[in-house]
């Protein structure tokens, strides 16, 4: 996979601005830093960023989640218990809004979430998808290679 070009490079302040938002999300919410980045995780394995998929378990595992819950994400609801009733929640919530165009977001997958959230702490977690979404079209799009590869 050859990098088709520099985002960072091309359009600097596009970028800083997405890396507002991403700030906003560390820095600004009640969200745990883990659970932000499982959910960055899981939107990346839906939309296929390796890029994503590589930095975000990187994450995952310097946060401290094990190898063994790692290689899981991909099939949570199968999990039995391994993930928590919020990791559980948010990445049912990062799913249905992920692939929104198929599922138009339900009101049983709303108030699913509603129920473990609060509506600040929904709302942001939406934004938190929203922002990986746009991250993985440029990671995609532009074919970004992932650190496991430069290396």
């Amino acid at each position: 996979m050859t990098q088709r070009l520099n985002i960072n490079e091309i359009i600097p302040g596009a970028m800083k601005a997405l890396g507002g938002v991403h700030g906003y999300l560390h820095s600004q919410t009640h969200l745990p830093k883990n659970l932000v980045d499982l959910v960055f995780l899981r939107v990346s394995q839906i939309n296929g960023c390796a890029y994503c998929i590589d930095m975000h378990s990187r994450d995952l595992l310097k946060g401290g989640m094990t190898i063994d819950k790692l290689v899981l994400v991909p099939v949570w609801d199968e999990a039995g218990n391994l993930f928590d009733e919020r990791e559980r929640a948010a990445l049912a919530w990062a799913e249905t809004v992920t692939n929104v165009a198929a599922t138009g977001v339900p009101e049983a997958d709303y108030a699913a979430a509603a129920k473990v959230f609060s509506e600040k702490d929904l709302a942001d977690l939406t934004v938190a998808i929203g922002i990986m979404n746009a991250y993985n079209r440029l990671g995609v799009t532009f074919r970004l290679t992932p650190a496991a590869v430069a290396a």
